[in-house]
């Protein structure tokens, strides 16, 4: 029979240690070392961190919870990162495969992306917005052709083409100090000329029936894109450079001659004097009455420098209205001519299709001044200049003259001439002379010579199919 040591507590002889005994197993205060530990370790609990050194087994951290940032090294692998939420992220993101990207867009705050780099795609398809090129519908928009010349000068009572300043430009002065209209050179990076405005003589007193202004006027089959008048009805994106020595606000009005003259009218601000600002207008789609498909006169887009209380009084309305004159320039309070030589000057104008407006799209010179003989054209020379057509006899032993003359471009309509300048066998520079046959192609000039041997020649005309 084996031997048998039955005790309670078992004490070393240095006290600070025991062994105790109890029904359930023995219980070690102190060190415990062992060669091997064997068994369940289910009901350690409280072990301190430093007690536990050396290298610990492979374990399941699925109830980790509350571990210090500091306290993990090492690398993560992908597999293991699922459903990290934004807020858990900060720094910059490494470079990341974005084929399954989704919502890009207005999930993130706006409704663009910008990247830096190239982008390549199969197609680019614009949604809302307008084509990839040919966006921009104002003509001569960089204000690059001046055809009539570079300015007019004393200018009190306008309505009308100045005889100066760049093209396509509908000029209205009316009750409101001296004014001249020019290309002026100054002008943003990436442009060389504006369409400006000086007050060569001022006035600070605004009269109810002031108004200075000036605008584009289009035709309504270069505007179906607009797409007016139906459920589809898309937005128009104006966006310009501009340069004022009148800071506050100014209005810039849409005017639908095809209906009615209805209209929309939208204020910016110039917020720095004498500097260059880039502004960007938004214009919503009008769903009521559609611009006609032809050559005639749809749209007008206004920018008002000096408005009385005539075309403000009727109060802010930024939405698609029937007209009404005390609307015309709601909410424009700046008064861009109230000292001599104040200025505004205006570059880079683009109209287009969209809820955003685009940079600035580009032409040559020849392009605009294609677009611009569509509307107008002149062949400039004096008597005796040495530019000149010969007219010659209409049938054998007639004094009648005729020369038949292309235009540079198809013209908008039949034009009118201006300007003509002739002289004959007498010596003598005439302005009577006429147009016979005159189509938006070409012209004959038409003139009795002096004597059935006589000569005619003209030397210079204007020829104008403005809208």
């Amino acid at each position: 029979m084996a031997s048998e040591i039955r005790v309670n507590k078992i004490i070393n002889r240095s006290g600070l240690s025991t062994v105790t005994f109890t029904d359930d197993g023995a219980i070690v205060s102190g060190i415990v070392s062992a060669t091997v530990y064997t068994g369940s370790g289910a009901n350690l609990t409280d072990l301190p961190a430093g007690n536990l050194s050396g290298t610990l087994p492979a374990i399941s951290a699925t109830n980790l919870t509350s571990i210090p940032a500091a306290n993990l090294t090492g690398t993560v692998a992908d597999a293991r990162l699922s459903t990290v939420s934004s807020s858990k992220l900060s720094g910059a993101l490494p470079a990341i495969d974005g084929s399954a990207l989704t919502g890009v867009g207005a999930s993130f705050g706006n409704s663009s992306v910008n990247t830096s780099g190239i982008i390549t795609a199969t197609a680019f398809v614009p949604t809302t917005s307008g084509q990839l090129s040919h966006r921009n519908v104002w003509i001569n928009g960089e204000f690059s052709v001046a055809q009539r010349g570079t300015q007019q000068t004393s200018i009190t009572s306008l309505s009308g083409y100045a005889t100066g300043g760049p093209d396509r430009c509908y000029v209205v002065v009316s009750n409101h100090g001296t004014w001249t209209v020019k290309q002026g050179t100054d002008a943003p990076p990436g442009f060389q000329n504006c369409m400006e405005m000086i007050a060569t003589t001022g006035d600070s007193s605004v009269g109810s029936n002031a108004a200075v202004r000036w605008w584009q006027r289009f035709e309504g089959q270069d505007l179906q894109r607009f797409m007016k008048g139906t459920s589809s009805a898309k937005q128009f994106a104006l966006s310009f450079y501009i340069k004022a020595k009148q800071t506050g606000t100014y209005a810039f009005e849409l005017l639908d001659y095809d209906n009615s003259n209805r209209g929309i009218t939208r204020t910016y601000t110039v917020d720095a004097a004498e500097t260059w600002e880039y502004k960007t207008i938004i214009f919503p789609g009008d769903t009521t009455g559609a611009f006609d498909n032809d050559n005639a006169l749809s749209l007008a887009a206004e920018f008002w420098l000096v408005a009385g209380s005539d075309n403000t009084s009727g109060g802010a309305d930024a939405s698609w209205h029937a007209y009404a004159n005390n609307k015309r320039a709601a909410g424009h309070t700046a008064n861009a001519g109230a000292s001599n030589n104040d200025y505004v000057r205006i570059t880079g104008v683009q109209l287009e299709v969209g809820p955003v407006s685009t940079p600035y799209e580009h032409r040559s010179f020849a392009e605009e001044l294609i677009r611009c003989h569509r509307y107008f054209y002149k062949s400039d020379g004096e008597a005796d200049s040495g530019f000149r057509y010969w007219a010659h006899p209409y049938s054998d032993g007639s004094a009648a003259r005729r020369v038949t003359i292309m235009h540079p471009q198809t013209m908008r309509v039949a034009p009118t001439f201006t300007n003509l300048l002739h002289d004959q066998d007498t010596g003598a520079s005439n302005t009577n002379g006429s147009a016979l046959y005159n189509s938006n192609q070409q012209w004959t000039f038409a003139k009795d010579a002096e004597s059935t041997g006589g000569w005619v020649r003209i030397e210079r005309w204007w020829a104008s199919a403005e809208l």
